[in-house]
């Protein structure tokens, strides 16, 4: 699996894109906690379990297998590395060491979200280069597509997936279409919106031919579309939803802690 370098590569390489795209709104306390849980965290638990292997403990192993998971790294962990992480934000800008652009610290909702950020974003990585190709992850992923010889070409399937490509091209141009009066807040959102639609009646559709039908029917040719989409969904797109959601207000209300001086 991915080591120390690409998992803090990708979440750092993310992170200062975020913080260009948003004029500082994305800061760099949360390129740290985003990079700092995107490694460290969900492998605190193996870490663990390298350190109890000098004293002969079990424990370490249970605990990593426990908490090297997307899901369980957060139920477990999420709240007490929260607040752990808020402090440490607080006491960075305090003494100077971090700038925040904003001179707020990070709320311990900021740092949740960037915690769950920071596993999805993890997990990412490992389950694309991990176990030789054969993680449970990425076999799902590829059991979607067909295998079994050439796939045919069913012509629903044609109809269906061109009805759906030409929506979600058409419906783009149409709201960003050239007008008077327009937001490109609102366009965005509407534009989401309809990925998001066009998305969940293309896995739909997926979904129906490769469970409901009776024999399985090739969805989408010999194409792993399913499996993908759920994949990108999850670990792509859901963890960069986080970090926009933890991003600092444009106008902020909270005074700005004072910087101690030496």
């Amino acid at each position: 699996m991915p080591g120390p370098g690409p998992h803090m590569m990708y979440a750092m390489g993310t992170g200062l894109a975020m913080t260009k795209l948003s004029n500082g709104r994305f800061s760099p306390h949360h390129t740290l906690t985003y990079t700092i849980n995107a490694f460290f965290g969900p492998d605190i638990g193996s870490f663990s379990e390298w350190l109890g292997s000098f004293f002969g403990s079990s424990f370490g192993s249970s605990l990593a297998d426990a908490i090297h998971h997307p899901f369980y790294y957060v139920i477990i962990l999420g709240f007490p590395l929260c607040v752990l992480y808020s402090l440490l934000s607080r006491i960075l800008l305090l003494k100077g060491l971090l700038d925040s652009v904003s001179g707020v610290p990070l709320t311990k909702r900021q740092c949740f979200l960037l915690i769950c950020a920071g596993s999805f974003s993890h997990f990412f990585l490992d389950h694309l280069f991990e176990e030789n190709g054969q993680s449970s992850m990425y076999v799902w992923i590829l059991s979607t597509g067909w295998w079994k010889g050439r796939a045919p070409i069913n012509p629903d399937a044609v109809v269906v997936i061109a009805v759906l490509c030409t929506c979600l091209i058409g419906g783009f141009i149409y709201i960003n279409r050239v007008k008077p009066a327009k937001s490109a807040r609102n366009q965005s959102y509407h534009s989401a919106g309809l990925i998001l639609i066009i998305a969940s009646l293309y896995c739909l559709w997926c979904f129906s031919q490769i469970f409901w039908v009776n024999p399985r029917r090739a969805a989408v040719g010999e194409e792993a579309d399913l499996g993908v989409l759920v994949f990108l969904a999850i670990y792509f797109f859901l963890p960069h939803l986080f970090c926009i959601m933890s991003m600092n207000p444009k106008d902020h209300h909270v005074e700005a802690l004072p910087l101690m001086t030496v």
